[in-house]
């Protein structure tokens, strides 16, 4: 007696969706949705930007699927793509600057939770602070625990680039946290 059969991998659903399986992008999205979710999320520090963000970033390997070469994993693949969409964000909202709600307007999206805690909130800050590129690298490699070598591929750039981002970045944040009390 068999098993249930082995679930595709992430390599065989791409492939099937560049052959016309409507429904294989699908489950290789929701494979990796969370983690996407996460990384886009923390790039921009705002939820609605991270969504659009992130829709963008599907599209774009929802399109260009037949283009992958298999240098990577496909995880690391549409990490890429996250990211490089989270930029293409980040100098999109730098050309079109918003003005900020009135506090007093801003309705919660779910009533009765607790407001993130004061590190969090700095932290946020300190990180939209650092250049983008920084932000990316100490996501990628402090926030979600990609190694140096996986986010070099997810940045498209060398390892020493990423090792290099990470610590100016983590200095600068340093520096913006400086004041921040510790607990205990």
């Amino acid at each position: 007696m068999t098993g249930p059969p082995e679930p595709p991998t992430d390599e065989e659903l791409l492939a099937a969706h560049v052959d016309g399986d409507p429904e294989a992008f699908a489950v290789l999205v929701g494979r990796h949705q969370d983690r996407l979710w996460s990384v886009a999320v923390r790039t921009l520090g705002d939820p609605d930007d991270a969504a659009d963000a992130l829709q963008e970033a599907y599209l774009r390997a929802f399109r260009r699927a037949h283009t992958f070469r298999g240098d990577a994993r496909v995880a690391t693949w549409l990490h890429r793509i996250v990211i490089n969409s989270c930029l293409d964000r980040i100098r999109y909202l730098k050309r079109r600057p918003t003005t900020p709600l009135d506090p007093e307007r801003v309705v919660s999206a779910a009533p009765g939770d607790d407001p993130p805690d004061a590190l969090v909130d700095a932290v946020t800050e300190a990180l939209g602070q650092i250049t983008p590129d920084q932000r990316a690298a100490l996501i990628l490699v402090d926030m979600e625990g990609f190694s140096v070598e996986e986010a070099a591929g997810m940045l498209g750039c060398a390892p020493g680039t990423i090792k290099s981002r990470c610590s100016r970045g983590r200095a600068r944040l340093a520096a913006l946290l400086r004041d921040f009390p510790t607990p205990g």
